[in-house]
């Protein structure tokens, strides 16, 4: 594929400095108005077993949107993450509070004992929140380098929407994209929200 602009790795690293160069304030509000973005989706209201990603750092704040969710009586799972051989497992949570610790590189995942009795058959989910480093408008992704949701999403959950949650700032003309990265059928920003697959 011919792309003219930065590599892969520079331009993760060039929007993750953008990213990381908000203010807690910012990244507050902009998450807010995304979730209000999210919650005013068809696909989010239908969908009755969610897979979200728990924020870590400075990605687009899902905590609130999980407890929504919790309210309106869907099923939410969270991924635990397997190192070897690389891979996300959909465990359910009902108590954010109780139910998540610092797990791989310090990410709030489920307790490890949940896994054994609440985890989730990822044919199951309907909806899936996709955290990256960098998104187009066509669906293209950039995930941290490890490809792990590209695995979840090809290999066990590939009827669910995909919908990748960004800030404004990391939404790029194009992603230089591989034959392996999995596209978002949608990315939400506090601006906008981008339908990408048909």
């Amino acid at each position: 594929m011919n792309h003219t602009g930065p590599d892969r790795q520079t331009l993760r690293r060039q929007v993750l400095e953008r990213r990381r160069s908000q203010s807690p304030e910012e990244q507050e509000e902009k998450s807010r108005r995304i979730m209000e973005n999210l919650l005013s989706l068809p696909e989010t209201d239908q969908a009755e077993t969610i897979f979200a990603y728990v924020n870590f750092r400075d990605e687009v704040r899902t905590t609130g949107f999980i407890d929504r969710c919790l309210a309106m009586g869907k099923v939410v799972s969270v991924p635990l993450t397997i190192v070897r051989p690389p891979g996300l497992l959909a465990v359910r949570i009902t108590d954010p509070a109780g139910d998540l610790t610092p797990g791989y590189c310090g990410i709030p995942e489920p307790l490890p004992e949940l896994a054994v009795r609440q985890s989730v058959d990822p044919a199951a989910i309907d909806l899936v929140l996709v955290p990256g480093s960098v998104f187009d408008s066509r669906g293209g992704r950039l995930g941290y380098g490890g490809g792990f949701y590209d695995r979840f999403l090809c290999h066990q959950a590939p009827r669910a929407k995909r919908i990748g949650l960004a800030y404004e700032l990391q939404v790029v003309d194009r992603v230089p994209v591989e034959p392996h990265d999995q596209l978002m059928d949608m990315v939400v920003t506090e601006k906008r929200i981008l339908t990408c697959r048909s």
